[in-house]
C-alpha cells in the first residue's frame, strides 16, 4: 500500500528551504520608527527569513562561483578596500575568519549579490524589525523591560572579541536566531532609514537616498537597541564594510 501525502500548501517551505529559512506570517506591525504615512502601523506581508546570518563558508562558496566578487577583483564602486580584509587571501578564510562565523567586512552590494545568487533578497528594515521583536516564546516582547535589558547587555559587550559561530543563540518564536547580540545586519532599504528635510532640496546629490514617503522618527524611544541599529545603518554607504556588519537573506511568500 502506497501512502499518498497531500502537497504542501502554496508558499510553504520544503526541503533545504525549510532548514535554512523560517516562515513568518506577517501582519500589521507597529514599528519603533514613526512613519508619517503609517500612523496605525505598517503592513508586513508573509515572508521567509534565514534562520542564521550568512557565514564565511557560505560566502566563500559564493565568491568562488562568482570571482568578480573576490576582494582582489571587485570593482571599487561596489566595495571599499577593507572588503573581506579579515580573510587570509581572496579565496581562503584563515584563522581570523572561521567557516561557521558570520561573514563580516562585506558591503551592501556584495550582500545583495549573494542573496540574488540564491534566488533571495535582503530583508527590508521593517521585516528585520518585525522578526527581531520576538523572544523565545513571544512574537512581540518589546514591552518587556527584562527583554530590552538583555538586548542592551548584548550590545554593551566589547566588540574586539572573536565572533561566536552563527546559530548559538536559542531560536525566537519564529525559529530565527542571532538577530541580536552577534552582528549588525544589512537591510535592503538601509539608506532610507533617516530623513533630513534639508536633504530634499533640488539638486542635492543625496536626495535619492531617502524615503519619499516622509520623515522618520523614533516612536518607541525606550527601544534603544533599534535606535542604535538605525543610526548605524543610516550612516553607511553601499560600498562600506565594517568588522561587525553581516547579513542574512529573505524571500517573499510565493
Amino acid at each position: 500500500m502506497v501512502l499518498l501525502l497531500p502537497p504542501p500548501p502554496p508558499g510553504a517551505l520544503v526541503g533545504n528551504e525549510a532548514l535554512r529559512y523560517a516562515g513568518l506570517p506577517g501582519g500589521t506591525f507597529r514599528s519603533a520608527l514613526q512613519y508619517e504615512d503609517s500612523k496605525d502601523g505598517v503592513h508586513v506581508a508573509p515572508f521567509a527569513l534565514m534562520r542564521t546570518p550568512v557565514t564565511n563558508a557560505q560566502f566563500l562558496a559564493f565568491v568562488q562561483a562568482n570571482p568578480q566578487w573576490r576582494r582582489d577583483r571587485v570593482a571599487g564602486v561596489f566595495a571599499e578596500p577593507r572588503y573581506l580584509s579579515h580573510w587570509s587571501s581572496a579565496t581562503q578564510l584563515g584563522p581570523n575568519a572561521l567557516p561557521q562565523q558570520p561573514v563580516v567586512w562585506v558591503s551592501w552590494f556584495a550582500a545583495n549579490a549573494y542573496c540574488e545568487s540564491i534566488g533571495a533578497r535582503l530583508p527590508t528594515w521593517t521585516e528585520w524589525e518585525y522578526a527581531a521583536a520576538a523572544d523565545e516564546t513571544r512574537r512581540d516582547a518589546r514591552k518587556d523591560p527584562a527583554w530590552r535589558e538583555r538586548i542592551l547587555a548584548w550590545y554593551s559587550r566589547p566588540s574586539n572579541a572573536a565572533l561566536p559561530r552563527a546559530g548559538l543563540q536559542a531560536p525566537n518564536a519564529y525559529g530565527v536566531q542571532d538577530l541580536h547580540g552577534l552582528v549588525w545586519e544589512w537591510t535592503d532599504d538601509y539608506s532610507a532609514l533617516l530623513v533630513d528635510a534639508d536633504n530634499r532640496n533640488q539638486g542635492d546629490a543625496d536626495k535619492t537616498r531617502f524615503c519619499g514617503a516622509g520623515a522618520l522618527s523614533m516612536d518607541d524611544r525606550e527601544n534603544y537597541a533599534v535606535l542604535m541599529r538605525v543610526a548605524m545603518l543610516s550612516s553607511l554607504e553601499g560600498a562600506n564594510a565594517t568588522a561587525n556588519l553581516g547579513f542574512r537573506c529573505a524571500r517573499s511568500a510565493k
